[in-house]
């Protein structure tokens, strides 16, 4: 029995031998340094330092890993930009994000006050520097991090757009730059009057009704539709839970419908019935069938034109609606 329990035991370390030796793969791809034959102990380590590479694994660890980074100097990143762009050295395009992740996480942290994961914040920020960087022109005379400010803005935008509230918050443009700049242009934190909702409209280009909608829409709150875990007796009933019905499981609905579905097929085959083989046949395989046909395949097959086709196609339609409305 000790020998069973022994090579199984053997089985699973050599298994968990190959899981190390993949991943210690995957951190030398991302890292200039080549490793030699190392004991287990630095395996260990190294599988640590990718563990830091993921913000959502252990943001503090992340940060400090990734303010490790040299900074490039300006002829580095466009040696390094002009590999990739004239070349598509993909081995430079990671050195220009690695030494960028930095920028990323200062701007995520200015986005702290929407109640999102700063962690997912950086990771949508690297989306946008992967883009800024895939399409970066080093011709233009820029450095890279102002190209690819806005990229990555775009892309926290989006995604605290999409993720702040249940019920879109700002849907057009002018909405979207109101949403992002009038925390910022409040004076106070209680609501604005009608004066200072003038000034701010005027600072921002749009209407002082699209500011006080905003505003109103900033201050509301998604409500439960469980209501809280810890509610009581009293409040539990306020819920909408409690009082919204769900009519789609109704059985007279249930049934109303699929009598309805059955009545209107009925009433499309007596209306079918009613025309002439042609007529019908055009129908059947222009608008029933699942390989639709085109009106020159019609056209030849029946030795008209393509024209004459489409009438006869308009003449069967009406007359098929005049039935099913009487």
């Amino acid at each position: 029995m000790n020998a069973i329990v022994k090579k199984e035991l053997n089985k699973q370390v050599s298994k968990i031998n190959e899981s190390n030796t993949g991943l210690m793969a995957i951190y030398r791809s991302t890292d200039n340094k080549s490793t030699d034959n190392k004991s287990t102990d630095n395996a260990g380590k190294d599988l640590q330092i990718i563990d830091t590479m993921v913000p959502g694994r252990d943001l503090n660890a992340y940060i400090t890993a990734v303010n490790g980074i040299a900074v490039l100097t300006a002829e580095e990143e466009h040696e390094l930009a002009n590999q990739y762009y004239y070349e598509d050295n993909l081995d430079a395009a990671r050195k220009l994000v690695l030494a960028h992740l930095r920028f990323v996480v200062h701007m995520a942290k200015s986005y702290s006050g929407y109640g999102l994961s700063e962690a997912d914040l950086i990771q949508e920020g690297n989306v946008g520097l992967m883009k800024a960087v895939k399409r970066f022109n080093p011709e233009v005379g820029v450095r890279l991090v102002s190209f690819a400010v806005h990229w990555i803005k775009a892309e926290m935008h989006e995604f605290i757009l999409r993720n702040w509230r249940i019920v879109k918050v700002a849907t057009t443009k002018a909405q979207r730059k109101l949403f992002f700049n009038l925390r910022s242009s409040k004076k106070r934190l209680g609501w604005l009057s009608q004066a200072e909702a003038e000034a701010v409209a005027a600072d921002l280009g749009v209407e002082a009704k699209t500011v006080m909608q905003m505003e109103g829409r900033m201050g509301a709150y998604d409500a439960s539709f469980d209501g809280a875990a810890d509610a009581d007796d009293e409040e539990a009933y306020q819920a909408p839970a409690q009082y919204l019905e769900d009519t789609r499981f109704d059985p007279a609905r249930t049934v109303e419908d699929s009598d309805f579905e059955k009545s209107s097929t009925d009433h499309l085959y007596v209306a079918l019935e009613n025309l002439d083989d042609r007529s019908r046949d055009i129908l059947n395989r222009r608008w029933l069938s699942d390989d639709k046909e085109t009106l020159h395949e019609l056209a030849d097959e029946y030795g008209i034109s393509a024209e004459r086709i489409r009438q006869l196609e308009k003449n069967a339609m009406n007359k098929v609606k005049a039935i099913l409305e009487a």
